[in-house]
């Protein structure tokens, strides 16, 4: 089979030349300091050879489990933030038909996803939808704490015991949790819930090859194995004794640093012609700003949903401030062929295009926009997929994690914490009035009252 094809010269005729090629010494020693364990934040790089560990009895225990749920559920949700949904929602939305809502198949139940937010709309209208179906749950929870989650969680809990009854709710209620501590671990041993366990060494964003990704992708009805194997092909691609010319990983980070460093470039946009990858953008977003956003430093992590977005981002891209660059995904074969009709009045002044591909029509939209792009001072990076599908989709996982470590470390960052995120939940715990956060609870409401 073919891998996806990483092509930067529309990026790299924007450095000096030479400019990609003197990052190798520099990405040599990203590359040893992963594989060595000796960089920053080296207790959390369980991710780095995890597609060529996972064994075919570990596939086999959690399709398993996805079975037992899918016969029993025409439901299922997947109660997790951030890492613990992204990578999940990403592979399912890149590979479902656009209309699974509408044209369920009966086969596979629909995989809905909670436990992001704290939208008591979005929370009602969930809980109501539930109310005559058969539905399960899959909650990803290292702490079991996780405000989100948690809150998510004891609301759906309560729903499906009252709605199945306690024993048949144990059947359908799965943890994926931390192996020995933690709320959600502890819940789960009480109450007897199957369980599957997030690697200590694996961070949230990095966890989709592991069974915060792979169940719920199971449960959709989605083949993991196939998964797997393109992530342990990738693996090889981008090996740390695979000459720098040749690892799409290395070159990725490069030129990327290579752009931020020497021109500025501080926005990276994630663009796609293919609206089935808008969560694959969503999770690119956080793997990378939350890798490198520190330290005062990091390039800014976007996307945008092309044609779609040309007509409400396209003049600030062509014309804006040049401070971004594009890296573009492009599926070189679609799954499905629909040809564009003749009219015999052709007052659209369309017939033109009679009995062509409408992927045709795309292809040609979206060359032509790299072309405008790249004229307007938008370095361009292009990723060819030869098809969506899970071996691709493997595929892609992998590049861009290899490459989001390689270029941390670039950075001089360290690419596997996330120090600002427990800003936020400081201030809404002291808010809240929670136990133990009395003192800030305190300063903070003074705080409040000064600025009134």
């Amino acid at each position: 089979m073919k891998n996806i094809v990483l092509d930067v010269t529309k990026a790299a005729q924007f450095l000096n030349e030479g400019a990609v090629k003197a990052y190798e010494p520099a990405v040599k020693v990203a590359q040893e300091a992963l594989e060595n364990g000796t960089c920053a934040g080296n207790d959390f790089l369980g991710w780095l050879h995890l597609p060529s560990s996972i064994s075919a009895e570990f596939i086999a225990k959690i399709d398993d489990c996805a079975r037992v749920l899918r016969e029993n559920c025409e439901a299922i949700v997947v109660a997790g933030i951030g890492g613990s949904y992204l990578g999940a929602r990403a592979v399912i939305e890149a590979l479902s038909n656009s209309f699974a809502w509408l044209v369920n198949d009966k086969k596979n139940p629909i995989i809905l996803f909670a436990g992001n937010n704290i939208s008591e709309d979005y929370l009602s209208e969930l809980t109501a939808y539930l109310k005559d179906k058969k539905f399960g749950v899959i909650n990803i929870s290292k702490s079991g704490t996780t405000t989100e989650t948690a809150l998510t969680f004891r609301l759906l809990k309560k729903q499906c015991e009252d709605q199945r009854g306690k024993e048949e709710a144990k059947k359908v209620i799965v943890a994926v949790t931390d192996a020995h501590k933690g709320a959600a671990r502890a819940a789960a041993d009480k109450e007897g819930y199957t369980t599957f366990v997030i690697p200590d060494n694996v961070g949230g964003r990095f966890s989709v090859l592991t069974p915060v990704g792979l169940l719920p992708i199971a449960c959709a009805g989605f083949d993991i194995k196939q998964l797997v194997a393109g992530a342990v092909e990738m693996e090889k691609a981008c090996g740390k004794d695979v000459a720098f010319e040749e690892n799409p990983a290395a070159i990725y980070a490069a030129v990327r640093n290579g752009l931020y460093s020497q021109q500025n470039k501080k926005i990276e946009i994630m663009v796609n012609f293919q609206p089935k990858l808008h969560y694959f953008s969503e999770w690119w977003k956080q793997l990378y700003g939350e890798s490198e956003g520190k330290d005062g430093k990091g390039i800014f992590p976007a996307s945008c949903d092309f044609t779609t977005d040309l007509h409400s981002m396209g003049q600030w891209i062509q014309q804006g401030e040049r401070s971004i660059y594009e890296t573009v995904i492009s599926v070189e074969e679609p799954n499905k062929k629909l040809l564009f009709p003749h009219d015999d009045e052709n007052l659209d002044g369309l017939n033109f295009l009679a009995g062509k591909r409408i992927d045709e029509v795309n292809k040609m939209a979206e060359l032509g926009t790299r072309l405008a792009h790249v004229d307007g001072g938008v370095p361009n990076i292009h990723i060819a997929v030869p098809t969506l599908n899970e071996y691709y989709i493997g595929q892609l996982i992998y590049f861009f994690e290899k490459a989001c470590g390689i270029s941390g470390l670039l950075l001089q960052v360290n690419p596997f914490n996330q120090p600002g995120v427990e800003a936020y939940k400081k201030n809404m715990f002291a808010l809240l009035n929670k136990p133990g956060y009395e003192a800030e609870s305190k300063a903070i409401k003074a705080r409040l009252a000064e600025e009134k």
